[in-house]
């Protein structure tokens, strides 16, 4: 028997092999969507591009490199959160408490983060290029 497999083909799988698992529990994404309540859930790598969470409970939840780009987490507690190299960019987070929230290399680029809580927050290589981050505690150079 004689397979002839197309280049087209091949690159696919090539490329499903390589890419980059995604981590998040797609059980906790769906209760994170549907009820604003997640604490301690693997949301890491997770797409949560524009989700409207605001007031959201995510006290020590995952979300190591999540994409939450336009997201709406207003008034949301990330107490104790991993959001190292999570994507924020755009995002509506004022009033929010990241205290005890690992924040290194976050992209907070144009995000709104004033008044948030950030009692022990770790922010070493976040990126707050345009944010507004009045009340916030984080700055150029704070960690």
């Amino acid at each position: 028997m004689n397979l002839k497999l197309s280049p087209a083909l091949l690159i696919a799988a090539a490329l499903a092999i390589t890419a980059p698992a995604q981590a998040a529990n797609p059980a906790h994404v769906q209760r994170l969507l549907e009820t604003r309540s997640c604490a301690g859930c693997d949301l890491s790598g997770a797409d949560l591009t524009e989700a409207h969470l605001l007031g959201a409970d995510l006290r020590n939840a995952n979300l190591q490199g999540a994409n939450l780009t336009n997201a709406n987490l207003e008034g949301a507690d990330l107490t104790g959160a991993n959001l190292e190299g999570a994507n924020l960019s755009e995002a509506f987070a004022s009033n929010v408490s990241l205290n005890q929230a690992n924040l290194t290399d976050a992209n907070l680029k144009d995000a709104n983060v004033s008044n948030a809580e950030t009692a022990g927050a770790k922010t070493s290589g976040v990126d707050i290029t345009g944010a507004l981050l009045e009340g916030s505690g984080i700055s150029v150079g704070s960690d």
